[in-house]
């Protein structure tokens, strides 16, 4: 039988945290099929009765994602165009159910290399915050994620809020995902891609591939590549070498090393000509 802990604020959390190590709750939509047996065992903490965790704020810095915003709520929100991939990546997200209950925190920290919100968010810049016994930290998304099911949050740290620079939210954006099947559906890849264009010149770009390598990564060198020149030399795309040395793809049952950057490169100049209008 487990011991289940619902507090209403951050600090009493924190306080059962460091007490009994619990298992931290959310939506429980990853938590649940991956237990074997008929209950959660162990002492479980549910943050989701702590209202301060929850909802999405600008502020002269940027954006602040609460830990338990679900993408439910995510699809709904006033957010601008250079958010659009993360609203798109919220409604692949499973069933409409599943977008219910699931909170961004629990899809980050369940670290897995097909999770639909990291491509997004790692080409929005994106900061996680933690706080535990010790204090408040930030670090970039990119750090946080270690390797596949695995993070650097401490056993006494929550992960309370993802946070966005003001100057990510420019620009649009579009998030494209391959699968077996269109709906529910573990990826093959998938693609966040967010493009600022001025006087017909590339002058930011964000490339960010997931479920092609043990942590969804941004192409950082081929990024750089592009940024300068015109938006015209995008109709040629991107090529298949060019991202998978930028990469290092995987292969498992769902598909190989080679299938996987044939897939990303395309799915990138897909989402590139939907962006910017290239054939």
């Amino acid at each position: 039988m487990s011991s289940y802990h619902r507090p209403d604020t951050l600090t009493d959390a924190l306080g059962v945290l460091a007490e009994t190590g619990a298992v931290v709750a959310a939506g429980c939509t990853d938590l649940f099929p991956a237990t074997e047996y008929p209950e959660l065992t162990g002492p479980i903490l549910d943050i989701t009765a702590i209202d301060t965790l929850r909802g999405i704020t600008q502020t002269e810095d940027g954006w602040r994602i609460g830990a338990t915003t679900t993408w439910s709520d995510l699809r709904v929100a006033a957010l601008p165009a250079a958010f659009d991939m993360l609203k798109q990546a919220a409604v692949e997200v499973g069933s409409r159910q599943i977008q219910n209950a699931g909170t961004v925190a629990g899809n980050l920290c369940n670290a897995s290399p097909a999770a639909d919100g990291v491509p997004p968010l790692l080409a929005l810049d994106a900061q996680v915050e933690l706080i535990g016994a010790s204090g408040a930290r930030r670090l970039p998304l990119a750090e946080f994620l270690v390797d596949v099911r695995q993070t650097c949050r401490r056993p006494d740290e929550l992960l309370t809020a993802v946070h966005v620079p003001a100057r990510a939210g420019h620009g649009n954006s579009r998030f494209l995902k391959l699968g077996a099947r269109k709906y529910l559906v573990i990826s093959i890849a998938m693609v966040a891609v967010r493009v600022v264009v001025d006087d017909d010149t590339i002058s930011d770009l964000a490339l960010a591939v997931g479920s092609c390598s043990a942590v969804a990564v941004r192409l950082r060198d081929l990024e750089r590549e592009l940024i300068g020149r015109p938006v015209q030399e995008l109709a040629g795309g991107v090529g298949v070498a060019q991202v998978a040395a930028c990469l290092s793809p995987i292969s498992d049952i769902r598909a190989d090393a080679s299938y996987r950057s044939e897939a990303a490169a395309e799915l990138i100049n897909r989402a590139l000509a939907g962006i910017v209008g290239t054939p």
